[in-house]
């Protein structure tokens, strides 16, 4: 078979080049590079979920937990790395802390290295039997030290699998390291805690936010105002996660992202329909206030447990007297646990009003210990 000089002819230097080009070196998978994508970024790139597309790469770029971190990094420049067990609640840095430490241990080729298992695995017992007790058993050809496997939402293993897998952290701890990721750490049976090393995360603080938000606002360019940057911290309540994904939503729907865009694009409920729902049922009559915040839940489409999570926030700022607060956080907790059960939104509405009705009574009467 010959081939013409017509089939190797390259194209001309100034002609635009409109189609992918196919990157194979022989190793791995081809790596197809689109010529329209800025930069030649990688095909699907710059349409990656900004969690993924900034997700820390080093330890260093972790913007909180240093006290974590840097004790971790003694661990893995020592070659001490014991279990870990990392736990709180979500977008606090868990599973970008370990995946950072899989690229300091192993390079660039990491996942050759770690078996990775989160909720949307079926990670029963016998997954524990031969997945994850297959690869801790063997070791890779032609290099040295420990493989690692990390268990992410590991609180919705069930019990036969987290028994199954304490026997299996004992026996292969020369070949394997076990990080264990959860929210809930009391959902971990105790003889798997006591084989780890513990390291609670705790919600972020809003500056550590603000600082990593401002980061990606510059490289994206989106038009962030003071007071959309406020409610976005404010709706975050320390998870990263959730205060980027609000972010790269407001940023495709709105050219400008503010207050009233942020709480649109999430359905929360506004800080002025708060306060509006809040004063009703404090000032008007329960009929009038009752009709008031259902024409408001129709016209915004608000939930019940929506609105009162942010009346619980809200009057915190109020001052009531002591046994008054004491009286309506009891109700507001009641009618929660009812609304999680199922229970009508109708009725725990007339319930709710009916507690800040009460409340106000209570106000008026002066208070006597008995």
């Amino acid at each position: 078979m010959t081939i013409s000089d017509d089939d190797t002819q390259m194209p001309d230097s100034n002609e635009e080049v409109t189609t992918p080009i196919l990157l194979d070196k022989g190793k791995g998978k081809a790596v197809v590079i689109d010529p329209t994508f800025k930069n030649g970024a990688v095909a699907g790139e710059e349409n990656l979920p900004w969690v993924e597309k900034y997700r820390p790469a080093t330890l260093e770029d972790l913007v909180s937990h240093e006290d974590i971190t840097s004790t971790i990094n003694r661990f893995i420049d020592e070659d001490r790395l014991p279990h870990l067990l990392l736990y709180g609640p979500p977008g606090t840095g868990k599973t970008s802390t370990i995946l950072a430490c899989a690229r300091k241990l192993y390079g660039p080729q990491y996942k050759s290295m770690i078996l990775e298992l989160n909720a949307s695995d079926d990670r029963g017992i016998d997954v524990v039997r031969d997945q994850i007790k297959n690869f801790a058993s063997t070791r890779k050809i032609f290099s040295s030290g420990f493989k690692l496997i990390i268990l992410d939402e590991a609180d919705a293993m069930t019990q036969q699998a987290q028994n199954a897998l304490r026997r299996v952290i004992e026996k292969y701890t020369r070949n394997v390291r076990f990080c264990i990721i959860c929210n809930y750490v009391s959902k971990i049976i105790p003889a798997i805690q006591s084989r780890c090393t513990r390291f609670r995360f705790s919600p972020l603080t809003q500056a550590q936010v603000d600082k990593r938000l401002g980061f990606i606002v510059d490289s994206e360019g989106v038009r962030l105002t003071d007071d959309g940057k406020k409610a976005l911290l404010v709706l975050s309540c320390g998870d990263m996660r959730r205060a980027l994904n609000i972010l790269q939503a407001c940023h495709a729907a709105y050219d400008r992202v503010d207050e009233s865009a942020v709480y649109a694009c999430t359905g929360n409920p506004h800080p002025r329909d708060i306060e509006a729902i809040v004063n009703w049922m404090l000032t008007e009559e329960f009929t009038t206030a009752y009709s008031n915040i259902k024409k408001l839940q129709t016209e915004k489409g608000l939930a019940l447990q929506d609105i009162l999570t942010e009346v619980h926030r809200f009057t915190t700022d109020i001052e009531f007297p002591p046994h008054v607060r004491v009286f309506l956080l009891d109700k507001m907790a009641d009618i929660e646990y009812k609304l999680a059960s199922a229970a009508t939104e109708k009725i725990q509405l007339g319930a709710l009003l009916g507690s800040f009705k009460l409340a106000t009574d209570m106000a008026a009467i002066p208070f006597t210990k008995t």
